[in-house]
């Protein structure tokens, strides 16, 4: 079993100083959660100067919160809905034109229960172009959902996605192709 007496961060692991941190913290609780709901514009100047890569017209409402913004890209025209929990202790990585619906909950580490230490490590979520993930969307460390793919509320995501599909389901699965009419 676990030891947490014996836990010990990786250094590095938050990939900026304890002050940053703390600093982003701030920030984030009395400057980007207390914005009004119109001011995503705002929104987006304070990720950037956190060193997130955000795309343009990129839409993140205040609820959302971001552990470690200089871990996180967002492409162009992306939306982040209501109380969206983008955990990047690892990187994360949104596509353009990408719906990540309210409550969904990305989450870029874990920790190895094998180990008495319990020692945490991260990998990086990718969420490629075009894709829409519905409301309260569980996303496990080191997933890639392809292009165009959508992910149905409540599901929740273990393994890799194809492009082009629709899945759901814990854990979700593709269930038919995207098939998406042009205008």
């Amino acid at each position: 079993m676990q030891k947490l007496n014996r836990f010990k961060l990786p250094k590095k692991f938050r990939g900026r100083s304890n002050l940053v941190v703390q600093f982003w913290w701030f920030t984030d609780f009395f400057f980007f959660k207390l914005s009004p709901q119109v001011m995503y514009g705002w929104r987006r100047f304070l990720l950037r100067l956190f060193g997130a890569k955000i795309g343009k017209d990129v839409l993140i409402r205040p609820s959302v919160t971001i552990t470690y913004p200089w871990k996180v890209s967002i492409g162009d025209y992306s939306w982040i809905g209501d109380n969206v929990e983008l955990y990047s202790l690892g990187e994360i990585k949104i596509g353009s034109n990408v719906v990540i619906s309210q409550k969904s909950y990305l989450c870029a580490a874990s920790h190895d229960y094998n180990k008495e230490d319990f020692p945490i490590w991260s990998k990086k979520i990718t969420i490629e172009d075009e894709c829409w993930l519905a409301t309260d969307v569980y996303v496990a460390p080191g997933i890639t959902i392809g292009k165009g793919t959508i992910v149905g509320a409540r599901s929740s995501v273990f393994k890799d996605l194809p492009p082009g599909k629709v899945c759901v389901g814990s854990p979700a699965k593709p269930i038919k192709d995207r098939v998406v009419e042009k205008k």
